[in-house]
């Protein structure tokens, strides 16, 4: 059976080619789908973010943000696989890359609001949900979370 693509994954720069690659795959993903834009306004956190981006080579085919939210708590956010390479495990090293990435930063909390959709993938990956389902850009959403450390 063949390989997927060799996979690199590593941090982009705001306002970067890259950064600019990787909105335009966040509103593919994530916005088109449900009819919704990208404005300035819902890009202004950006800045103060941490961009995970997952690459084939030849073009940038994965992103994942990261908000600080308090000392010891950190976010992931606008995780996004282009479609051509979605179910080839590139979510998944996303997201474990940017665990390591967290926890190295002394992060010891990750947490997340995941799609209904999604549940089952972090679900996998050892992501427990809190509270009630709510809405979140018109669609289910879940709060969930992870333990980094053990302190």
């Amino acid at each position: 059976m063949p390989e997927g693509p060799a996979i690199s994954i590593g941090l982009i720069e705001y306002n970067s080619e890259q950064y600019t690659e990787a909105v335009a795959l966040r509103q593919l993903v994530l916005r088109t789908p449900l009819g919704l834009k990208f404005t300035g306004e819902n890009l202004t956190t950006d800045e103060h973010e941490f961009h995970l981006a997952a690459s084939d080579g030849k073009q940038l085919i994965g992103i994942l943000l990261l908000r600080p939210i308090s000392e010891s708590v950190i976010k992931m956010r606008q995780v996004a696989v282009h479609p051509d390479f979605q179910n080839l495990g590139i979510g998944q090293k996303l997201v474990e890359e940017s665990e390591e990435l967290a926890r190295n930063m002394g992060y010891e909390t990750m947490e997340l609001h995941a799609r209904e959709v999604a549940l089952r993938f972090y679900s996998r990956l050892r992501y427990t949900t809190i509270g009630e389902r709510f809405l979140e850009v018109g669609i289910p959403h879940f709060k969930m979370f992870k333990k980094l450390a053990d302190k």
